[in-house]
């Protein structure tokens, strides 16, 4: 326990027989309760998973094979009912110990201390770099920031980083239901957390790889998931047209976002696109400055819906 927060720990496992003994060992003292999600594992993950069935302190959820997204879902949601309301902090680690546990007081820190509500992993940051990261993962990560950050209306360094810390307000609040199932998972979740107008800090943490290997089949991830994020994208922002969290900044977003889109289509385009194609300015120019200012406005709106959930927040605790 930590403060007035239960602390507890999901950790996400398919065939990870190998390195999940020294996850579970390396927890902290101050954990509450462990989750560990066996996801539909071949090895011998289940067998290892016996030796802690006499522990209070550990607790198993099996599951045929969902993904990673409804293995993680599945041990958010068992914390929900085990500690009903009380407050709590729910970590992700991964089961393939590419987590180091000593980050994890370091990564609660910001909602410990009132100034976040979701905690995300930053490998970019850490003093000791990426050194052991993949390069052509480096690659992949800075492009996946660029657009992790387009869609979700705010800085975002280390988008797949799965090092997380959630506070149970969020938890209780989430569509479970609508909730990302597979890879992707975290950047389904930072855009809709800005959405909802919850405070996201970014926590240096040490990157760690050894011989275990990713099971993303990397053209399809990033197909799937970059469709995704376009569209969930969209929805964040036509959710706050709509709503009570409209603000000048969320109405000048969708301005340029919309001038951006018509410049595109063939055959619709407004007078200033006309004049300014005629000064041979190519329709594609157009619509990324309009979205480069688009994404300005929308950032600007982002912060405005978490001063607004913020300020509900501090009228209902008065």
């Amino acid at each position: 326990m930590k403060g007035k927060y239960r602390i507890g720990v999901v950790i996400p496992a398919r065939n990870e027989e190998e390195h999940l003994r020294s996850v579970i060992l390396t927890l902290p003292e101050y954990v509450d309760a462990a989750v560990v999600v066996n996801d539909g594992s071949t090895d011998g993950t289940a067998r290892l998973l016996d030796e802690f069935s006499t522990s209070r302190n550990i607790h198993v959820v099996e599951l045929p094979g969902n993904g990673v997204g409804a293995a993680i879902d599945a041990g958010h949601q068992f914390l929900l009912e085990h500690w009903h309301d009380e407050a709590f902090i729910s970590v992700v680690m991964a089961g393939d110990g590419q987590m180091n546990p000593d980050d994890m007081e370091l990564l609660i820190s910001p909602i410990l201390a009132g100034v976040a509500d979701y905690a995300k992993g930053d490998r970019f940051s850490h003093e000791k770099g990426l050194q052991s990261m993949p390069k052509h993962r480096q690659i992949a990560s800075k492009v996946l920031s660029l657009f992790t950050t387009l869609a979700s209306g705010q800085d975002t360094p280390d988008p797949q980083c799965g090092y997380t810390a959630t506070s149970s307000e969020i938890l209780h609040e989430w569509n479970w239901k609508k909730s990302w199932k597979g890879y992707g998972y975290p950047n389904f979740w930072l855009i809709h957390l800005s959405r909802l107008g919850y405070r996201i800090a970014h926590v240096p943490v040490e990157s760690v790889y050894g011989s275990e290997q990713s099971g993303i089949r990397r053209l399809p991830f990033f197909l799937k998931v970059g469709t995704m994020m376009g569209i969930e994208h969209h929805r964040r922002n036509l959710s706050w047209m709509t709503s009570k969290r409209i603000t000048p900044h969320t109405i000048f977003a969708a301005i340029a976002y919309g001038i951006g889109w018509v410049a595109l289509l063939p055959g619709v385009s407004t007078d200033i696109e006309r004049e300014l194609v005629g000064r041979g300015i190519a329709p594609v120019f157009i619509t990324l400055a309009s979205w480069a200012v688009a994404h300005v406005f929308d950032k600007g709106a982002t912060r405005t819906v978490q001063e607004l959930r913020m300020n509900a927040k501090a009228r209902q605790e008065t």
